[in-house]
């Protein structure tokens, strides 16, 4: 464990850049391109399914991802890029791993990844460090994404800190009733929506697309049924259909 001894230029955004810095792990993770993803700690699992998949894809762009390893979006978003090209910010010092129900995959970050907490290393987690902790999660990124939040939520508090720092907001767009704190962005045009996750990390580097893809190769062959194909793979099925890589007609599936 120490402290960061380089300028973060990413941090000058912050109401206040940070009077220590510390950090365990690979700082030059720092030095490559990073975005931020947050979100809620109980999310749906359409939201889980995405959130994977788009910090994977993100990572093998060579994106590195940040969040703040709390339950839910965070340390689905850490899980998705890999331990060792992802950036968990603690709201304590770095001798806690918190939350404890995270702490054998924060180790794992520790080991291949990088911690970072502006707070000494036996400070306890209180209400005001996971603001501050969420200032520095959304400086560091070249944007923000926000999987899914409520009104009135610690994600939506990291929404206000981007719009400070005048960095752009994405979010996975959500049934009505269902994430209303990214739907209000959107519908205020504060947001914008990620319909293609290929596309969208296409923005930030080259995407590494499977050679095959499992679900379209079976709705390839023969005319399958929708509730074949929901049998088979689950609710990923309404991912595909959302972002358009698949179509229902007369209650079949088929490829667009």
């Amino acid at each position: 464990m120490q402290k960061i001894d380089f300028h973060i230029s990413q941090l000058d955004l912050m109401q206040e850049y940070p009077k220590e810095l510390y950090y365990s792990g690979n700082n030059s993770l720092l030095k490559n391109r990073m975005i931020s993803i947050v979100g809620t700690r109980r999310p749906v699992s359409y939201t889980k399914s995405l959130t994977s998949a788009l910090a994977s894809k993100l990572s093998n762009a060579g994106i590195t991802v940040v969040s703040g390893a709390a339950m839910g979006v965070d340390i689905l978003a850490h899980r998705g890029a890999g331990a060792s090209n992802t950036i968990a910010v603690l709201p304590c010092g770095l001798d806690h791993k918190y939350p404890a129900v995270n702490k054998s995959f924060i180790t794992q970050i520790e080991k291949e990844g990088l911690l970072l907490s502006q707070f000494e290393p036996s400070y306890e987690a209180t209400p005001w460090s996971f603001v501050q902790r969420n200032e520095i999660v959304v400086a560091l990124g070249e944007c923000l994404i926000v999987a899914e939040a409520d009104l009135n939520s610690g994600s939506m508090r990291s929404v206000e800190f981007a719009l400070k720092m005048q960095k752009d907001i994405y979010v996975l767009p959500h049934k009505l009733g269902e994430s209303e704190g990214t739907n209000t962005l959107l519908k205020e045009g504060l947001a914008k929506p990620i319909y293609d996750i290929d596309k969208f990390v296409s923005m930030f580097g080259k995407v590494e697309k499977n050679e095959e893809d499992e679900l379209l190769e079976f709705c390839k062959n023969a005319d399958k049924t929708y509730d074949e194909v929901l049998a088979k793979f689950g609710e990923i099925v309404f991912e595909y259909e959302l972002l358009g890589k698949i179509e229902i007609i007369d209650g079949k599936i088929k490829p667009s």
